[in-house]
């Protein structure tokens, strides 16, 4: 397993708490003396696998604590962060790219809409950058499985960009992001 840190290309932004049901920062690593330093959010990644899971910089050391849910396996806003980031060949197959790579994915809460920014390398070296969008609730509902399946019938459909489904977001490259859960209501 191989450790890594994770940050928005702009710097972090200030997002609303959500509530995790996994891991919780132990109290024993909060308190150690002389320990001036906040603790840094990491991810356990298998590198065989391409699972994620998040941890605290003190559990890091132990690959085992990276099992946030209480059935022993990742929570579902992991699994749906790793589904989306495993499904980027598939992506960009289905928009006839070379290659893709999710620069951003966040999963749905019941305060916040699922979220992918999706970049494309085509074969003339030419980028496309898209922001999908989906519904709010929670991961592991099974409307929510289907957002990559969504996402891959849009760029197969041919990529059509029309007011009814596009909807401004300041944190998209162009300024707009596809909303997926309008443009399945308007096919």
């Amino acid at each position: 397993m191989s450790t890594m840190e994770t940050m928005h290309a702009a710097g972090r932004r200030s997002l609303p708490p959500v509530p995790r049901s996994g891991v919780q920062p132990t109290p024993a690593a909060a308190e150690l003396p002389g320990d001036t330093e906040v603790p840094t959010e990491r991810f356990v990644v298998d590198l065989t696998t391409g699972e994620q899971h998040a941890v605290q910089a003190a559990t890091v050391a132990d690959p085992e604590a990276a099992g946030p849910s209480e059935d022993g396996g990742p929570d579902l806003a992991q699994q749906f962060v790793a589904r989306l980031r495993a499904a980027a060949a598939d992506f960009a197959e289905a928009a006839g790219a070379v290659s893709a790579v999710v620069r951003e994915a966040v999963p749905p809460a019941r305060h916040r809409r699922a979220r992918c920014r999706l970049v494309l390398r085509h074969a003339d070296e030419a980028l496309v950058d898209v922001t999908f969008l989906g519904p709010a609730g929670e991961p592991g509902r099974p409307s929510r499985h289907g957002f990559d399946r969504q996402i891959r019938r849009w760029l197969l459909a041919g990529q059509r960009r029309d007011d009814a489904w596009l909807v401004a977001d300041p944190d998209a490259s162009d300024g707009l992001a596809v909303d997926l859960s309008a443009w399945t209501a308007a096919a």
